[in-house]
């Protein structure tokens, strides 16, 4: 069964794992069409394209905890087996990793942001739900 989550203020049920796709796709979590970034890390205002707002989202530090603790481990799996399955000279070491780092940093840190902007859309948190109900009441 999947995970739904229906709010008191919204009649339509929200599926999370669909909502927090798109988010992590940079797609709108409310109707897959729109754009969710207008830069790299800034969300727009709101969707071009069915109008829901976003302005309102406090994605905040979860995003960048998270890929820290993503690349770290992947880093951290990475480092140990090189070191225990193979004969690597230092300077690869000191050449790979922290390039490495980085990399998976940049390009996590836009997907996992919008994944959490899809997750507080889905729960209805912080205005997602009055501004949910505030649509659905526009739209009746």
């Amino acid at each position: 069964m999947p995970l739904t989550i229906k709010t008191a203020a919204d009649a339509e049920e929200v599926k999370v794992i669909p909502a927090m796709g798109r988010g992590f796709l940079g797609h709108c979590p409310a109707c897959n069409r729109g754009r969710l970034f207008g830069r790299f890390l800034k969300v727009v205002d709101h969707c071009e394209s069915c109008g829901t707002e976003f302005h309102h989202h406090r994605a905040d530090d979860l995003p960048p905890y998270l890929v820290i603790f993503i690349v770290s481990h992947l880093i951290g799996y990475g480092i140990l087996m090189a070191e225990t399955r193979l004969e690597v000279p230092m300077w690869v070491h000191l050449a790979t990793w922290p390039a490495l780092t980085l990399i998976l940093c940049l390009v996590l840190l836009q997907p996992v942001k919008g994944a959490v902007v899809g997750l507080q859309y889905a729960l209805g948190m912080h205005g997602f739900g009055a501004a949910r109900a505030k649509k659905n009441d526009e739209d009746n």
